[in-house]
């Protein structure tokens, strides 16, 4: 099983449940587990489309919006969710959580990354685009164009519904 970023959306109110149980344990055992529909596995994109919008020469306020969409940030504390032996990212960087207010600004700033722009500065052949990108991308079954859009459409959507919703979102590596 490959090692891939996972997010999750989800409410302070189910945070904070988790925490409690979490706390009240006696071996730490929070019972994450959201649901299907607000999970998003956005395999190993999150590299190749931060090189893919360097590349692009995206500003620094929308490089940095996608790194906060994928790595989360440190407004929130979910330490509890990184015990052992009930840890939900034991492969990767601890998981890390974006709180309502930062994924209603990241949402707006993923909705101002023009994806058609950033993928037409890259070279036409696959192969090439892909070298490029570097992460592997070279190696993309569909190329990197299909493959960077999909998963860009799938996280500013994500985004976008947790916005919406006034809900947290969790980032980790599984």
């Amino acid at each position: 099983m490959a090692v891939t970023q996972q997010l999750a959306r989800v409410s302070a109110e189910y945070l904070a449940a988790c925490r409690t149980r979490a706390e009240e344990s006696s071996d730490g055992f929070h019972q994450w587990d959201p649901p299907e529909a607000d999970c998003l596995d956005l395999d190993w994109a999150p590299a190749l489309l931060e090189r893919a919008c360097e590349i692009a020469g995206v500003s620094e306020v929308h490089l940095a919006a996608l790194g906060q969409a994928t790595e989360g940030g440190v407004a929130m504390d979910v330490r509890f969710l990184n015990a052992h032996p009930h840890a939900i990212g034991p492969f990767g960087p601890a998981p890390a959580a974006l709180e309502p207010l930062a994924v209603r600004q990241v949402s707006g700033l993923l909705g101002e990354i023009d994806v058609q722009a950033v993928l037409a500065v890259l070279p036409l052949d696959v192969r090439e685009a892909g070298t490029l990108i570097g992460h592997g991308a070279e190696g993309l079954v569909d190329g990197p164009r299909t493959y960077l859009m999909g998963h860009f459409e799938a996280l500013r959507g994500f985004y976008a519904e947790a916005s919406q919703r006034g809900f947290a979102v969790v980032s980790w590596w599984d």
